[in-house]
């Protein structure tokens, strides 16, 4: 595409899809600024019209992407309703399948030091998708007796951080880190473990 093709605020989105490439192939820190341009098509000088620097590159990437994470996780929410179980683990599957099928950004949100506090939009969205794990930890721990009950928000962490632990091992390619099963099997029976220890599902199944 030639440079005329990027005017109309197309340059901005243009660099972030370039962006994507090479943290893909290089990880977050692994470009330039000048990189991301040559990639687009475009001068080096014209990065800086839109983006302070590399981080705020990074950073509105990762926005981007727990917009799209967040909006992944309500729909799996939803549409594992009414069962409050089912809800939960579509969500803990929607994790995993975000982190397959968008790879750059889920470097850039969870992997480049970008600091969730660095705007109020970027805090904005992802309190949304963490927002979304709570709910339905909240909706599933009602049926815990309320003095055996964890806060939905440590029930939620353990959640998320058994998914990021999958997609970190496993769902990644890491070296030395192969198991003779899917990534999405462990996640499934790591959280069925979980609730099992919970009470929330019986010991038998």
């Amino acid at each position: 595409m030639s440079k005329r093709g990027y005017h109309h605020g197309n340059l901005r989105q243009a660099l972030i899809e370039a962006a994507l490439v090479l943290i893909e192939e290089k990880g977050p820190t692994g470009f330039t600024l000048s990189e991301a341009a040559k990639t687009a098509g475009v001068t080096p000088a014209a990065v800086y019209r839109h983006f302070e620097g590399r981080e705020d590159l990074i950073a509105e990437i990762a926005r981007q992407g727990f917009e799209v994470f967040a909006d992944l996780l309500d729909y799996a929410y939803d549409t594992g309703q009414p069962s409050a179980l089912a809800s939960f683990e579509a969500v803990g599957r929607a994790y995993l399948a975000f982190a397959r099928r968008y790879p750059g950004h889920y470097i850039a949100m969870f992997e480049s030091g970008i600091s969730m506090q660095r705007s109020p939009e970027l805090h904005a969205v992802a309190e949304r998708a963490l927002g979304v794990l709570e709910r339905a930890a909240t909706q599933l721990s009602e049926q815990i007796p309320e003095g055996k009950r964890p806060p939905p928000q440590m029930f939620a962490a353990h959640i998320w951080a058994m998914a990021h632990g999958v997609v970190e091992l496993f769902a990644r390619g890491t070296p030395g880190a192969r198991v003779p099963f899917p990534p999405e099997d462990l996640l499934e029976t790591g959280i069925g473990i979980y609730l099992r220890g919970l009470g929330l599902i019986p010991q038998d199944t």
